[in-house]
């Protein structure tokens, strides 16, 4: 395992380069950049069939900064030098926690000033040279592709807010305990979480774009899959604990193709450290799993894989909106719901039962998709007919 790109260099090259970058961290990064540009293709292919279109927006040309927005631009600035010069005293301490220095109250108030400074005073040098003696209102045009910066932006933001939120949830125990702690670490993201508050903020953000719930959420279905397998890829990199139950079954025969560690595995130097010790491991993440466990991060990027493959290659063929963002829940549903068989995960006593967060979710989200493709055909059906009715009595007529 290499919990971060540093562990991979020294594995690689035998040298130590102490790098902020944790290696969830960087296929989270990898993912949404990937999911952006096949957002942005699917609006620009949308636009050109005429299915969403472009909107209209006033911009006032000429007017200067205001006090309100030279605020704002120092707060952003006072941040960032605030972080950004404690960075460079502290180099060694941020490489290595990067996570918790983000979150912390640590930073140097020079840094704050500074950045202050400089950030307002670059927009009002900006503001200035656009200034005119009387400003006036214009209007622009707005393509729908040009909107996929803030789709992702809202994603990423609301998406890790509703992670943690459902993830405090699923751990209620944890974040009674340690409430800040919950919430500002980087572990414990739960994706379906992230997934229904990020889509209810892009709804909410698109629709007022003139984009329908619906071909937005058929638009998305495709990177979410995949964006959603590159982002186990980085689980099973880091070994962050979403790993599967014990496995100390002996590998089938007809698996005899796949190596050992597809099958059952010890997630040597996980990033939590879990498990037992390393022999002659010295530093940090020294420890592997004993027994092994299904190595189920990678059983879902294979899987995820493929049904983004399909969505793909089929999202020409479907013309109906809403039936690809059906297929997708129905798919995600069915994914999620039995690989949380042999996944580790909290549960929840139901009459009896003890069922995960993510087991009673993906039943909603397959059920949903199921009653939303029902609707859609219905509707689409009884369209077609009335249109035929319609067209037989012009013909009597």
């Amino acid at each position: 395992m290499y919990p971060t790109v540093s562990d991979l260099i020294k594995d690689i090259f035998g040298i130590y380069i102490p790098l902020p970058i944790q290696s969830f961290g960087l296929f989270v990064a990898i993912s949404f950049i990937i999911s952006a540009f096949l957002i942005m293709e699917e609006l620009k292919r949308k636009e050109n069939l005429g299915v969403i279109s472009v909107v209209k927006k006033k911009i006032l040309i000429g007017k200067p900064a205001s006090a309100s927005e030279l605020l704002i631009m120092a707060l952003l600035g006072f941040v960032l030098g605030y972080k950004l010069l404690e960075i460079v005293f502290n180099y060694t301490y941020f490489a290595s926690n990067p996570q918790t220095f983000i979150f912390s109250s640590e930073g140097n108030i020079y840094g704050g000033i500074i950045g202050a400074f400089i950030t307002a005073y670059l927009r009002y040098r900006e503001k200035q040279k656009q200034k005119l003696e009387k400003p006036y209102w214009d209007e622009v045009i707005v393509h729908p592709f040009e909107l996929t910066g803030n789709i992702i932006m809202y994603a990423a933001v609301f998406g890790i807010i509703g992670s943690k939120i459902f993830n405090s949830l699923e751990n209620i125990d944890d974040f009674i305990s340690d409430p800040f702690g919950s919430l500002f670490s980087f572990s414990g993201l739960t994706f379906y979480g992230g997934f229904i508050i990020a889509a209810i903020v892009i709804i909410i953000y698109t629709k007022k774009k003139n984009i329908p719930p619906l071909v937005i959420a058929d638009i998305a279905a495709p990177s979410l899959i995949l964006g959603y397998a590159i982002g186990r890829i980085g689980c099973q990199v880091a070994g962050d604990g979403d790993w599967g139950i014990v496995n100390t079954m002996i590998k089938p025969d007809w698996l005899a193709f796949l190596p050992d560690w597809l099958w059952a595995y010890n997630y040597p130097h996980n990033v939590l450290s879990e498990g037992i010790a390393i022999p002659g491991c010295v530093g940090k993440h020294c420890f592997m799993l004993d027994p092994p466990v299904f190595p189920t991060p990678i059983y879902e990027t294979i899987i995820c894989t493929l049904f983004f493959i399909i969505l793909w290659s089929i999202r020409k063929k479907i013309t109906t909106t809403g039936v690809m963002f059906a297929i997708f829940l129905m798919m995600n549903g069915v994914e999620r719901f039995f690989i949380e068989k042999i996944r580790v995960n909290n549960k929840y006593h139901i009459f009896g039962k003890g069922v995960t967060q993510a087991e009673i979710i993906s039943a909603i989200l397959f059920f949903a998709g199921v009653v939303l493709l029902i609707y859609i055909l219905n509707k689409k059906k009884k369209n077609n007919s009335n249109a035929d009715n319609a067209d037989i009595t012009d013909i009597r007529g």
